[in-house]
């Protein structure tokens, strides 16, 4: 695979057409559900392509974050969740910032005065990151559970320890 550049790849939200080659190229169980909210006016997801190929992705959820402790503190402030980069070759290449830039566009858009989102604890380069692009902590510990329905069907409920940051939008 050549090397990317920022100005190679296209960010748009996704359309129905598009989880196809999402799934094919990005597999996760979560892109129906995400595609399910977007469509309820809930969530943007927004997909990275170069080319005709899908590379990252992340979702723009208008309602916030679940987490019930961290909604205490930022309430229903618009949070970017499930930031991917795939093949993880293409990291450190800007389509991770491409993502969020687009995502804080689209917040500013709207009138919205600030931004979050979560980072896992023991993720130092993506917490670089997000502290480089301005965000900063708001919640410093929560748990951000999550589930998902295996290939088998099979039900699996996970639990990240994380920080939630949040930037001013200005």
């Amino acid at each position: 695979m050549r090397p990317l550049t920022p100005g190679d790849v296209r960010i748009a939200a996704c359309r129905e057409g598009d989880l196809v080659a999402l799934d094919r190229h990005l597999p996760s169980p979560s892109h129906p559900r995400r595609y399910t909210r977007q469509l309820a006016g809930l969530g943007t997801l927004l997909v990275a392509w170069d080319g005709g190929q899908p590379v990252g992705h992340c979702e723009v959820r208008w309602d916030g974050c679940a987490a019930a402790e961290v909604r205490g503190v930022v309430g229903d402030c618009p949070e970017v969740n499930g930031l991917f980069v795939w093949p993880e070759s293409l990291r450190r290449h800007g389509i991770g910032t491409a993502l969020i830039t687009t995502a804080e566009d689209l917040v500013r858009d709207r009138s919205g005065p600030r931004i979050g989102l979560g980072v896992k604890d023991g993720n130092t380069r993506a917490a670089a990151l997000y502290v480089r692009l301005g965000y900063r902590p708001a919640v410093p510990r929560y748990l951000d559970r999550w589930s998902y329905v295996d290939q088998d069907g099979r039900m699996h409920d996970n639990a990240d320890p994380c920080a939630f940051l949040v930037k001013e939008l200005g």
